[in-house]
């Protein structure tokens, strides 16, 4: 059971996605909050899975808690998937950069939000398809000026082709039947593709893919 933890300060929106993740097989809201703090103080209290946060939230936005919850810092980070409005809002760059396994519009669907909740709860990250090559658009344009850092080691011809579908958003599983591969063996590229190019996780492939023109906008 994936125990899930909602926080958004709008009564309406909580309600609509505890109906929609309550009704689905295999995972569990545990908790709602209403603030930062409030979701803060309940994902340490009670270590849900997935913490899904909405970006603007009173008291402490979405992006500190996010930090709180999942940054480099943290020494046992959470799953934290965060959830907004607005798809270009600035807020979900900074939550992404301080380690969201993935970012969502509010009118994602019942399907996407549920694929959003496994993927972070097993450890993989998804960003809104719809969304994600003006997101990671938006990263590389914010780079650092200088060339982008260069990976340990080559990649090979197959990991460039995963390292592609990571950046278009897809799951282990999708990249696996788009590649005629199998899930272990992505699971197994995506391990030397993060050890090669330093990465924390799956967004911060992406993010590198973009900023080395390998995936354009």
């Amino acid at each position: 059971m994936i125990r899930v933890l909602v926080a958004d300060d709008q009564e309406i929106v909580r309600t609509g996605l505890r109906m929609i993740l309550d009704a689905q097989p295999g995972i569990e809201v545990v908790a709602e909050a209403t603030d930062g703090a409030t979701a803060v103080r309940l994902a340490r209290d009670l270590r849900p899975d997935v913490c899904l946060l909405d970006i603007r939230m009173p008291t402490m936005d979405g992006l500190e808690a996010t930090r709180l919850l999942a940054g480099p810092g943290v020494a046992d980070p959470l799953a934290v998937v965060v959830i907004t409005t607005f798809d270009l809002d600035e807020y979900v760059h900074g939550a992404l950069r301080a380690g969201a396994r993935g970012f969502l519009l509010k009118d994602a669907g019942p399907e996407l939000l549920t694929q959003a909740v496994h993927a972070a709860a097993d450890g993989e990250a998804l960003i809104a398809p719809a969304v994600t090559v003006r997101l990671l658009s938006a990263f590389a344009d914010a780079r650092p000026a200088g060339p982008p850092r260069q990976p340990l080691d080559p990649l090979t011809a197959r990991e460039e082709d995963v390292l592609a579908e990571v950046a278009r958003g897809l799951t282990n599983v999708e990249i696996a039947e788009q590649l005629y591969i199998s899930l272990s063996t992505v699971k197994t590229h995506l391990a030397s593709l993060m050890a090669k190019l330093g990465a924390r996780n799956r967004v911060e492939m992406a993010m590198w893919a973009y900023e080395t023109g390998r995936v354009r906008g």
